[in-house]
C-alpha cells in the first residue's frame, strides 16, 4: 500500500512538472520566437481554423475575428496572464505571512484585530469582492495585479499565526530573548524559517484559484484591456463566436486546464510528502 502511494504521488509530481514546465516554455518561448505580431490584424485572413496557409504564412492554431495569430496571441495571454497571478500570490504570501507572524508573536489586541480582519475577509467571497474593487478601481493591469494580492492573503496569514504560535513557545526562542534579540531578530532568524515551508505548499495550492480568478475577471471584460491578450478575454472574445471558430476557445481554456491541474498536483503531492515526513 505505502509504495503504491509513493509510486501514485511520483506520477503526480512528474505530470504536474511536465504540465508546468511545458506551459513555462511555450509562454515564454513563443513571444520570443514566433514571427507573427500578436496584435497585427490582416483582414484577409479572418476566422481561419488551425494548420490554415494564408499567403506564405502558416497559422497552427488558427486566427481570430481581426485576422491575428492565435498561437501569438495566446503565447502572450499566457505570459501575461502568468505574470499577474505569481504576482498577485507573491503580494498575498508576503502580506499574509508577515501580518500573521506579527499575529501569532504578539498576541493581545493585535493577534485579537489582526484576526478579525482575515474573518472579515474570508466572510466576502473572493470573486464579488474582486469585481467591486475592479469596478471602482478601474480595468488595468496594475489594479488587478493589486487586488489579487489583497483579496488572498487572509489564508497565508491564518497559517502563519498557527505556526508562529507553535514557534514561540519552543525553548530556543525563550534563550533568543534571554540573550537580548529583538522580536523582529526573533521573528525573521527563528519564526520565519518554520514557516516557509507550510506556506511554500499553501502557495502552491492558491495558484489554482488565482489563476481561475484572474480568467474569470479577464473573462468579464474587467481585468487587462484588449487588444493586450490574457487568458480570460481570449476566451472572452471567441464565446460569442464559438459555433463558427470553436479554435478561439479551446486552446485558451486548455492551458487555463493544465495550469490549473499541474498547480493542484503538485500541491497535492508536497502535502503528501510533508505529511510522510511528519509521521
Amino acid at each position: 500500500m505505502i509504495g503504491s502511494l509513493k509510486l501514485k504521488g511520483n506520477s503526480d509530481a512528474a505530470l504536474a512538472i511536465v504540465l508546468l514546465v511545458a506551459a513555462v516554455l511555450f509562454c515564454v518561448l513563443v513571444p520570443l520566437l514566433w514571427p507573427l505580431d500578436p496584435l497585427r490584424g490582416d483582414i484577409s485572413a479572418t476566422f481561419k481554423p488551425p494548420m490554415t496557409v494564408v499567403g506564405d504564412t502558416l497559422h497552427p492554431l488558427g486566427t481570430d475575428q481581426l485576422g491575428r495569430d492565435l498561437l501569438a496571441r495566446l503565447g502572450l495571454g499566457t505570459l501575461v496572464s502568468f505574470g499577474i497571478v505569481l504576482v498577485a500570490a507573491l503580494i498575498s504570501v508576503v502580506l499574509g505571512t508577515a501580518l500573521g507572524m506579527i499575529a501569532g508573536y504578539y498576541g493581545g489586541w493585535v493577534d485579537a484585530l489582526i484576526m478579525r480582519l482575515v474573518d472579515i475577509q474570508l466572510a466576502v467571497p473572493f470573486i464579488l469582492l474582486i469585481l467591486l474593487l475592479v469596478s471602482v478601481l478601474g480595468p488595468s493591469m496594475t489594479n488587478l495585479v493589486i487586488v489579487l494580492g489583497l483579496t488572498g492573503w487572509a489564508i497565508f496569514a491564518r497559517v502563519a499565526r498557527g505556526r508562529t504560535l507553535e514557534v514561540r513557545e519552543l525553548e530556543y526562542i525563550d534563550a533568543s530573548r534571554a540573550m537580548g534579540l529583538s522580536d523582529m531578530a526573533i521573528i525573521f532568524r527563528h519564526v520565519l524559517p518554520n514557516i516557509i515551508g507550510p506556506q511554500t505548499v499553501l502557495l502552491t495550492l492558491d495558484l489554482p484559484r488565482l489563476i481561475i480568478l484572474e480568467a474569470s475577471v479577464g473573462f468579464l471584460g474587467l481585468g487587462v484591456q484588449p487588444p493586450m491578450p490574457t487568458l480570460g478575454n481570449l476566451i472572452g472574445e471567441g464565446r460569442s463566436v464559438i459555433l463558427i471558430a470553436n479554435w478561439l476557445v479551446l486552446y485558451p481554456g486548455l492551458m487555463i486546464g493544465a495550469l490549473v491541474i499541474g498547480c493542484n498536483l503538485l500541491g497535492d503531492w508536497l502535502v503528501r510528502r510533508a505529511e510522510s515526513k511528519v509521521s
